[in-house]
C-alpha cells in the first residue's frame, strides 16, 4: 500500500464517525475556563464541525438524536494538551536512525553503533542522535577517535541529546574536508571532531539530505508519538521547507490529525511558506506558519549556553554568542513588520538578557498583541525576571528538563546560580505568560512527566507550581503562546473538542504517580485519532 493510502487507512480505522453529532457520557471531566479556573462535567456533547457543543453536568438532559455515543464509564476527561516547543522531524528521525539516549557508558554507545552499523550496511552515512557525556560519566566530550574504534570504514555523524553538538568520525572529516587547521566559526567550536552550534553546518553541509518520502515517514511515526503521549497539539521549532512540504503532503492526504503551529528555521524558509505574513489555518485548523524561529545561544550541557559569568566546571568559558545585538534586532523586526511572531532561543542569562533587551526597543515600534516569545528562559538573572511581565512576553518553558538536567545544571554553573535555573513559578509571578513543553525528542515528549516536575520542587519550594497551574501552561498557556487560544487549549462551547481520556484522576493522584499517567484515548476535532490497544 503506497503511503498516502496507508496513513490514510489507518486515520479511518482509528476514527470514530468524522464531524458527527455525538456525546461522550460519563466522564470525570475537567477543564479550564480562559482565566484558569477549574471546571467540572459528566458529558461533552460535540456538534458537527467537530467542536464544543456544550459541557453537561449529572442534572443535564442527554439528547436522545445522535450520530455516536459513548460512555466513558467513569474515566477522566481532559482537555488535550499542547506540547509548546518540539521537533517534529528530529523525533521521528531519531525513532527512525541510530538512537543512543538510552546508552549509559561511551563503551556502551560504541557496541551500539558497531551493531547499527553492522544490521544497516546500505546507508552511505550512519547518523544517529541522543548521547549524553554527562550520563556516560565520561567527565569529556566524545572524539573522532572514539568513534572510529566502533566504526572507521563508513562516515559517522552523531547528534548530542540537546541538538546543539555533535561528534564526526574521520571517514565524516574526510568527507567534510575538515582537518587540524580548520579554525572554528563565530559562534561555533571544534574540538577533536565535536562540532559545536555553529561549526555542525561544516560536516552537515556534505551529509545527504533524507528523502521525501523518509521525511514523510519520520514525521508520521512523530505524531503517532506525540498523540499516543496525550498531546494534540505540537509547536514545532525551526521548520524547514522540506519539513513543511512533508506536513503538507499529510494533510493533502487527509492523515494529518496532530495540529501543528510552526516557527520557521530561519528568515528564507518564512519568507518562503508564509510569504507576507502568518498562512491561515490549512486542513481544518490542522497546520499554521506562523513565526520565526532564532537563536541567541545553545546549549548547557554543551557549554554553548551564553552567561554572564564563567562556567563553574570550565573556567575561562562563557558559552556562545550566535547572534550580535545589531542583527538580533534586525532579523526581528523583518519579521515583525509583516506581523510574524517571534520565538527567541535563550538558555544562559547572558542570551535572556539579550533577548529582553531586543524586545523591549522593539517593542517601541512594533505595538500591539505580539507575544514576543523567548523559548526555554533555563537560566534567567534575578534581576531580569521582572522583564519577563512587560510587553507580553510568552515564557516557553520545558519542566521535564529540570529532572533530567539537575546534576549536569549545578555541575556547570555551581550551586550558587543554580537558584536561578527553572524559576518558573517567579516568571509565572512577575506576570509572564508560561506555556509548557517538552522539546522533544531531547526529551520524551510526556506531558504528564512535566505536570509532576513542574509540582514536585524539592530542590526549589519556592518555584513550584500548583496543578491548576501546570495545566493551564500545557493548554491555555500553549494555545494562546501561538494565538491559538480561539480554537484549542479549553473545552468552552465554540472551540475543537480535543481531549483525552486517562487511566486515572490527575487530581486525586500523588505528585509521585503522575507521570506514570496512561492516555487510553487521544481525540482531536470530535474524531478519535488515537487508542490504547
Amino acid at each position: 500500500m503506497r503511503f498516502r493510502e496507508g496513513l490514510a487507512a489507518l486515520t479511518l480505522l482509528l476514527a470514530a464517525p468524522a464531524h458527527a453529532d455525538g456525546l461522550v457520557d460519563n466522564v470525570n471531566g475537567y477543564t479550564l475556563d480562559g482565566k484558569g479556573r477549574l471546571t467540572r462535567f459528566t458529558a461533552i456533547l460535540i456538534d458537527g464541525r467537530g467542536k464544543v457543543a456544550k459541557l453537561l453536568d449529572r442534572r443535564d438532559k442527554r439528547p436522545e438524536k445522535l450520530d455516536f455515543r459513548l460512555d466513558a464509564r467513569g474515566r477522566t476527561l481532559i482537555p488535550g494538551l499542547i506540547d509548546a516547543h518540539g521537533h517534529l522531524a528530529a523525533l521521528g528521525f531519531q525513532a527512525m536512525q541510530l538512537d543512543l539516549s538510552d546508552t549509559r557508558s561511551l563503551a556502551e554507545a560504541q557496541a551500539k553503533l558497531a551493531r547499527w552499523a553492522a544490521d544497516h550496511p546500505n546507508p552511505r552515512w550512519i547518523v544517529g542522535r541522543g548521547w549524553n557525556q554527562d550520563k556516560w560519566g565520561l567527565g569529556r566530550f566524545p572524539t573522532a577517535a572514539d568513534l572510529d574504534a566502533a566504526v572507521p570504514d563508513r562516515p559517522v555523524w552523531l547528534v548530542r541529546v540537546d541538538g546543539h553538538a555533535a561528534v564526526a568520525n574521520s571517514a565524516a572529516l574526510a568527507l567534510a574536508k575538515v582537518d587540524g587547521a580548520t579554525r572554528s566559526p563565530a559562534g561555533g567550536r571544534i574540538d577533536q571532531g565535536l562540532f559545536v552550534d555553529s561549526a555542525m553546518p561544516l560536516v552537515e553541509r556534505v551529509i545527504p539530505p533524507p528523502l521525501p518520502r523518509e521525511r514523510d515517514a519520520a514525521l508520521a511515526r512523530a505524531q503517532d508519538m506525540l498523540l499516543s503521549a496525550g498531546v494534540t497539539a505540537a509547536t514545532d521549532m525551526a521548520t524547514t521547507a522540506e519539513d513543511w512540504n512533508a506536513l503538507r503532503r499529510l494533510g493533502d492526504a487527509g492523515a494529518l490529525r496532530l495540529r501543528v503551529m510552526s516557527y520557521a528555521a530561519g528568515l528564507d524558509p518564512l519568507l518562503a511558506i508564509a510569504g507576507s505574513g502568518p498562512t491561515p489555518w490549512l486542513y481544518g485548523d490542522r497546520l499554521r506558519m506562523i513565526g520565526l524561529k532564532l537563536f541567541a545561544d545553545g546549549a548547557l550541557g554543551s557549554r554553548g549556553a551564553w552567561l554572564k559569568a564563567d562556567y563553574a566546571d570550565a573556567l575561562g568559558q562563557r558559552g556562545l554568542r550566535l547572534l550580535d545585538d545589531a542583527r538580533l534586532r534586525n532579523l526581528m523586526s523583518r519579521a515583525a513588520m509583516d506581523g510574524f511572531q517571534v520565538a527567541v532561543h535563550a538558555i544562559g542569562d547572558a542570551a535572556n538578557g539579550q533577548a529582553l533587551d531586543a524586545i523591549e526597543e522593539l517593542a517601541l515600534t512594533y505595538k500591539g498583541d505580539r507575544r514576543w516569545r523567548i523559548e526555554h528562559a533555563q537560566v534567567v538573572d534575578p534581576a531580569d525576571l521582572p522583564r519577563f511581565g512587560r510587553n507580553g512576553i510568552i515564557a516557553s518553558v520545558q519542566p521535564v528538563q529540570q529532572v533530567s538536567d539537575r546534576t549536569m545544571a549545578a555541575a556547570r554553573l555551581g550551586y550558587g546560580r543554580l537558584g536561578n535555573a527553572y524559576a518558573w513559578k517567579s516568571l509565572l509571578d512577575s506576570d509572564a505568560r508560561l506555556a509548557f513543553g517538552s522539546d522533544f525528542p531531547i526529551e520524551n515528549p510526556n506531558p504528564f512527566a512535566g505536570l509532576a516536575a513542574s509540582i514536585s520542587r524539592a530542590d526549589a519550594p519556592l518555584q513550584q507550581l500548583s496543578l491548576e497551574q501546570a495545566l493551564a501552561a500545557y493548554t491555555v498557556g500553549a494555545a494562546h503562546a501561538a494565538f491559538a487560544e480561539d480554537r484549542i487549549g479549553t473545552l468552552e462551547p465554540g472551540k475543537n473538542a480535543d481531549f483525552l481520556l486517562l487511566d486515572r484522576d490527575l487530581f486525586a493522584t500523588a505528585p509521585g504517580d503522575l507521570a506514570g499517567t496512561k492516555v487510553l484515548e487521544t481525540w482531536v476535532g470530535g474524531v478519535r485519532a488515537w487508542i490504547r490497544k
